[in-house]
């Protein structure tokens, strides 16, 4: 798409939210969902269908669809406008069985299959997660190191293992997310989003994010002068997040969140879920494949901005 296109309802630009559960109960999102939607901005909301029995050191916080106020709330937030996504069958490792169970539930809940899902931190059952994300030799080498791990630690792309659903992703879901950039205009890094991937072909589509782990993330991401930058470029936001993490303090809305949803939904923006929006995008290509030097180049920024990303998070724990 060409700088000047319009998006549907002549929008100058495209942004949404995807909210990964990670931290969310009804008290610490709600406000936030009640904001997007007075302004006007339906995005999505991923969950974790069953409750994970062997507990969870690090998730164990939040709730998931079995928790019978949180499933109302999530449920009405759908019959709301919301989009609902797959974040796995739960907070941790599921083989299987325990992902099929999760499929099932999500389909009665919900009225079909989740069209969207996201991986999540370090389940094992994760799409071509870790090494499997990338190709560059190198880099892969690199994330190799960091991340400490065996090359079959992730393996739910793999037929053989306990872990493996990617049939059921190719049968059931649409888009998958892979990388994501300190960039509010995915257009710069990502132009042919979303794309296919014949190496990777257990997901239909796979489509690329802009990075915000939080709410101080969130708010330098979304700053007055990014916005500005956006819908001069005609840009593509889809904003990769946990609006569990600080979006809502003592039940209200951070003051710096609040100002700048209001102030970009007031822009000329297209505000809907990911499903929808890369629903369009699709139309606006004219091959479905990832031409070979995007993918080169995405893959180094990606690296970058992960390095870049670390450090900002480490500037902010210690301010």
């Amino acid at each position: 798409m060409s700088e000047g296109r319009t998006y549907p309802g002549e929008a100058r630009f495209a942004f949404t939210i995807m909210d990964d559960t990670d931290d969310a109960t009804v008290e610490n999102v709600q406000p936030i969902y009640r904001l997007l939607e007075s302004i006007g901005m339906r995005t999505t909301k991923t969950v974790w269908m069953v409750a994970c029995e062997e507990g969870s050191e690090n998730f164990a916080a939040a709730e998931t669809l079995d928790v019978p106020q949180y499933r109302d709330f999530v449920t009405d937030l759908q019959r709301r406008g919301f989009e609902i996504a797959f974040h796995g069958a739960t907070m941790e490792s599921s083989v299987r069985d325990r992902t099929m169970r999760a499929l099932s539930l999500f389909a009665e809940t919900f009225g079909g299959p989740p069209r969207v899902h996201a991986n999540h931190s370090f389940n094992r059952e994760n799409l071509y997660w870790g090494v499997h994300r990338i190709d560059d030799p190198f880099l892969r080498a690199v994330y190799r190191k960091a991340l400490g791990q065996p090359d079959d630690f992730y393996l739910g792309h793999v037929p053989d293992s306990p872990y493996f659903w990617g049939d059921l992703c190719a049968a059931q879901v649409e888009y998958v997310r892979n990388l994501s950039f300190e960039e509010i205009n995915l257009r710069k890094v990502n132009p042919s989003m979303p794309y296919r991937d014949a190496r990777r072909p257990q997901s239909p589509w796979w489509f690329s994010a802009s990075d915000a782990e939080n709410a101080d993330a969130f708010v330098e991401l979304v700053s007055v002068r990014n916005q500005e930058r956006l819908e001069a470029e005609g840009g593509v936001c889809l904003v990769a997040t946990h609006l569990g993490k600080g979006f809502c303090v003592n039940g209200k809305v951070r003051d710096d969140v609040r100002d700048l949803l209001v102030r970009l939904a007031a822009r000329p923006g297209w505000f809907v879920p990911v499903g929808p929006m890369l629903d369009e995008l699709r139309t606006r290509r004219a091959a479905d494949a990832l031409p070979g030097a995007e993918w080169r180049r995405m893959q180094w920024r990606w690296a970058l901005d992960l390095v870049r990303r670390r450090f900002a998070t480490r500037r902010r724990t210690q301010a």
